[in-house]
């Protein structure tokens, strides 16, 4: 079964020849290599690349053990180069070659060869990409399937059902080929503690772990809700009995960004035009990682559904802070009173804006005052969008504020066009 990543292979293609080191990067198991050597691979040769200019190497293979070493892996590719035509050099697992940034660093300076590559994220990260190229490496983060290619997958027409197993089992393209949800919870709950954790333990040395994975499991608990380190270590003290610290608090939470299982959502002053620092929401990058952490426990579809929408918000290439409007009102009494409104999401791109609010269900009247009177209060003409579950058709009131069913969201990658 192929499953299509269009999303990700028009951004690899957009970056051809443009004489940097071509990266990527992502959540382990998500899909990197078969981006790298199966879509990628396809789209060279539809576009008359003969297979002999193609040059793949996967060194996770014990096979191309000896390619480990430097000087054998420039030797081989060089070997390959015949003429002065393209060539594409594709390396799966880069990390595991020792002194590897300058092998790269190497081709650079060969006109006639463009390079892309993937690293795991026990040994490459992020800012690897950033320090070890030197300017010259060009990151192309994916991220696990998202909901269309995971309908397009699963070649099913239960638009509601599907959902509900996408939320639950997350989108690591593995899970879609597993028939049970004993499987998939197995899976999910397995590679979590054997590889997720294992990559961070091993890369920063951490011995005493129980303070890491009690701090991801109250993440995991509060999807949705704002927080802080200090906030955490009080919960630590009164909850756990733990006496861990601000600082480690703050450096796992860094560790976990840095293995992208998770992204941190800042705060945003929409009236006051500025950023405040502290709390801040985080959100999982996979909600099947998310579920398994509490052993599918805890499914609450209103906080999934955030988590789902920012993630959604955040493949198209947004930039998606969590807003807060400040309004002056007077109670009962006559008396001023401050109130600080939420906006689930303020997203940026460009000069474009989007003001979001997450709402599973609108029942009642008061229900939807609620969700509108933040957007209500943002006095500049960018998009205002409620995104629902259910079947709501989507529709602008007077106000100009736009509901959205969450299908009409997800399915339409230019949904947020209208």
């Amino acid at each position: 079964m192929e499953i299509k990543r269009d999303i990700h292979l028009n951004k690899l293609i957009a970056r051809k020849h443009n004489g940097m080191i071509k990266v990527v990067t992502g959540v382990r198991r998500c899909g990197k290599s078969y981006l790298l050597f199966t879509l990628f691979y396809n789209h060279l040769k539809s576009e008359s690349v003969d297979r002999t200019h193609i040059i793949k190497v996967d060194l996770e293979d014990r096979r191309n053990k000896a390619l480990r070493n430097p000087d054998e892996l420039l030797t081989f590719i060089d070997a390959k180069i015949m003429d002065e035509q393209m060539y594409y050099v594709l390396l799966d697992e880069v990390q595991l070659v020792k002194e590897f940034e300058d092998v790269l660093n190497s081709f650079l300076k060969i006109r006639n060869v463009d390079v892309y590559v993937t690293g795991s994220n026990a040994k490459f990260l992020s800012k690897d990409v950033i320090t070890e190229f030197r300017g010259r490496g060009d990151e192309v983060k994916i991220y696990p399937l998202c909901f269309r290619e995971f309908m397009s997958a699963k070649q099913q027409n239960n638009r509601d059902q599907m959902l509900m197993e996408y939320m639950t089992y997350g989108g690591l393209p593995q899970t879609v080929t597993m028939e049970t949800s004993a499987q998939k919870e197995d899976y999910l709950k397995g590679i979590f503690t054997h590889t997720y954790l294992k990559d961070i333990k091993e890369r920063y040395n951490i011995k005493h772990d129980d303070d890491l994975e009690e701090l991801i499991n109250l993440i995991a608990s509060s999807i949705g809700g704002l927080t802080n380190p200090l906030k955490l270590q009080n919960t630590f003290k009164s909850v756990k009995k733990s006496n861990i610290s601000v600082d480690t608090i703050k450096h796992y939470l860094d560790l976990l960004q840095d293995a992208f299982l998770l992204e941190k959502s800042v705060r945003y002053d929409i009236k006051g035009k500025k950023y405040i620092d502290t709390p801040a929401k985080y959100y999982f990058e996979d909600l099947g990682l998310r579920n398994a952490r509490l052993n599918f426990r805890q499914t609450e579809q209103t906080h999934l559904m955030e988590n789902l929408i920012y993630n959604e918000l955040r493949l198209r290439g947004l930039l998606v802070d969590v807003g807060q409007v400040v309004v002056n009102t007077k109670d009962g009494n006559g008396v001023s009173q401050r109130k600080q409104l939420e906006v689930d999401f303020v997203c940026n791109r460009g000069f474009k804006r989007y003001y979001i609010q997450s709402a599973l269900a609108l029942p009642t009247q008061e229900k939807m005052e609620q969700e509108l009177n933040s957007l209500r209060h943002i006095t500049d003409s960018f998009d205002k969008i409620v995104i629902t579950g259910g079947l709501t058709p989507t529709y602008q009131n007077d106000d100009g504020i736009i509901t959205m069913n969450i299908f009409d969201f997800l399915l339409n990658e230019n949904s947020l066009a209208i």
